[in-house]
């Protein structure tokens, strides 16, 4: 299963400037997930971080890792109308910065799910070295509460 950025955007309530899930390439409902995410220099937090020295914030990484991972969680039809919330973000690793005119690629797969609550790993890449990787628990709460 594929999504291009209009489908994502029916699976997660994140638009610009908070949308980091540019394509799903791979998608196994509550099973795995690869999204990406193409590093422009026109991203906004750009200016500021840093200026003569652009890189992406981490925790930006992170909810890139995140958002991938919720279009596997939501891709399944039980969980419609669900938005998953972070609860915990564990074994955070950097190995090195994400620039301007990398392509972000986020391999989610989800470790386990019970009651609404659920833990998921991932490992973002550029090309084929490893820059970011997490371990990440959440709750499936309903959208609008």
């Amino acid at each position: 299963m594929v999504l291009n950025v209009q489908e994502i955007m029916e699976y997660l309530p994140h638009r610009y400037p908070m949308l980091l899930v540019d394509r799903i390439i791979a998608l196994e409902p509550m099973k795995s997930c690869i999204g990406l995410k193409n590093v422009s220099i026109n991203e906004a937090f750009f200016q500021g971080h840093y200026p003569g020295f652009p890189i992406m914030p981490g925790v930006l990484v992170v909810e890139a890792m995140a958002q991938a991972g919720a279009c596997m969680i939501l891709g399944d039809e039980a969980n419609k109308g669900f938005v998953p919330l972070i609860g915990a973000i564990d074994d955070v690793k950097f190995r090195r910065p994400v620039v301007p005119g990398d392509q972000l690629r986020s391999e989610m797969e989800l470790m386990w799910y019970r009651n609404q609550i659920g833990r998921i790993r991932g490992k973002s890449y550029v090309g084929d070295e490893v820059v970011a990787s997490m371990e990440l628990t959440f709750k499936l709460m309903k959208l609008g509460i």
